[in-house]
């Protein structure tokens, strides 16, 4: 990528979800990384962004407030990432704790499955990982207290055979569709665009949602391998669509970056401003 060009990461978690970083992390690492953006788009949640861009001020650089949410559509986890989303307003949040409920739906019936499997794990010590009122608990919180138990070797196994779409743990019980999700991004007054299409190896369902009304696509995700990103920046092209990047940042494990480095997937500037448009225009 040409770094004349000013970057943006635009696909980092924070602790507000299931990131290990506080949001003054995200933002200082970014600035590190010479970033000219960051935004913070946790599962379901806009709890981190205040003390983000509270960190971001006096520094050079911009927190574009985001949102992954969280849908399901032919069996598996669509996730749709909101920009510039209102994200002090009630109403908004009110309806990001009903999508965070049926997490909590989710990860009850999980863990009752692992439990009829004979493996001694609660809903009580998994919960316990984490500090605060918004408490967002999701499989790799799960996967954690797996490998402490001794029941797996490392999180990628707690995956393999328990939580991932094969595993013997796994439940999904009923989201929003992405296209809710879409429209519910768009009537809050920020603009849509769908994360990692790579991960869902379903282009029938990526053309259908870009059909839907899409503003964007992921197009430089650690995900996405070359022929995936060549055919969305395409796709992109062919659509009008912003195309996008982050690294989808979790912070670390032990010395690991979880996911991928912040800074190391991203998009130019450009993009930032295209959705910023977007978003300026469904707020009149």
């Amino acid at each position: 990528m040409e770094h004349h060009v000013k970057q943006a990461d635009l696909h980092t978690h924070t602790r507000a979800s299931d990131g290990t970083c506080e949001p003054a992390e995200n933002v200082r690492l970014a600035a590190e990384a010479g970033l000219a953006a960051v935004a913070i788009t946790d599962h379901d949640t806009v709890a981190g962004i205040s003390a983000a861009l509270e960190a971001a001020a006096g520094r050079n650089i911009e927190v574009i407030p985001g949102v992954e949410i969280s849908s399901a559509a032919n069996g598996q986890d669509i996730h749709v990432l909101g920009y510039f989303i209102p994200f002090d307003d009630e109403a908004f949040q009110e309806k990001l704790r009903g999508l965070r409920e049926t997490r909590h739906e989710r990860n009850k019936l999980m863990i009752a499955r692992l439990r009829e499997l004979g493996i001694p794990i609660t809903l009580e010590s998994v919960y316990r990982r984490k500090k605060g009122e918004d408490k967002n608990i999701g499989r790799p919180h799960i996967a954690e207290e797996l490998v402490e138990l001794g029941v797996v070797g490392s999180i990628d196994e707690a995956f393999a055979k328990y939580l991932g779409r094969e595993g013997a743990a796994y439940v999904n019980p009923p989201r929003i569709t992405p296209q809710e999700a879409i429209t519910l991004i768009k009537e809050a007054g920020g603009a849509a665009v769908l994360a990692h299409p790579g991960l869902y190896d379903d282009d029938d369902l990526v053309q259908e949602l870009i059909a839907f009304g899409l503003d964007g696509i992921e197009v430089w995700h650690p995900d996405n391998d070359a022929a995936e990103r060549e055919r969305y920046r395409t796709w992109a092209e062919q659509h009008g669509l912003v195309m996008t990047g982050g690294s989808d940042f979790h912070g670390w494990r032990g010395e690991e970056p979880f996911h991928a480095m912040l800074g190391t997937h991203t998009a130019p500037v450009s993009a930032v401003e295209r959705l910023r448009e977007i978003a300026a225009m469904r707020k009149r």
